[in-house]
């Protein structure tokens, strides 16, 4: 048997945030259609969803048709079966991520974020795996006071700590 890795990009637009993970069942984007509804008030998202088996189609739903199409695209490509993608705008990841991972499906979420990402998938003779990502970039060094001083300061104006 051979095996073969490949990187794959997910599409996104400047401003948009994803989740991707693994997840196994017919009724997973219902499911996560119903977390992504219940995650923020006015949110708007795309979702795919790689069957593994059956007709092995991507299933799609959302209630924005560009973050839709955008995520059916990138798990075409990714073509691994049982991954997901979902692709938002008006939240981020940390106001979703919970109703994600408490969908009864999802097995594992591989990044929440808003960076760009890559996808590590191995390719065997009948089908994919994805077997890591790379979430934005490589670290530049260590942060001084004053990083930490702007980090508080940033969690404070966006109403993660008091």
């Amino acid at each position: 048997m051979t095996l073969e890795l490949e990187c794959i990009a997910i599409e996104k637009d400047e401003g948009t945030s994803a989740i991707f993970g693994h997840a196994g069942f017919i009724k997973t984007v219902e499911d996560l259609y119903e977390a992504m509804v219940g995650s923020v008030p006015g949110i708007k998202f795309g979702i795919a969803f790689a069957e593994a088996s059956g007709p092995c189609l991507v299933r799609s739903d959302g209630n924005d048709d560009g973050l839709r199409r955008q995520a059916e695209n990138s798990v075409l490509k990714i073509a691994a079966g049982h991954s997901f993608l979902i692709l938002f705008r008006e939240a981020y990841p940390i106001n979703a991520i919970n109703n994600v991972r408490n969908v009864s499906e999802v097995a594992s979420i591989y990044c929440a974020t808003s960076n760009p990402v890559r996808v590590i998938v191995a390719k065997v003779e009948d089908g994919r795996s994805v077997i890591g990502i790379v979430d934005g970039f490589s670290p530049q060094g260590i942060e001084s006071q004053d990083d930490k001083q702007n980090r508080s300061k940033l969690l404070r104006d966006l109403g993660y700590k008091k």
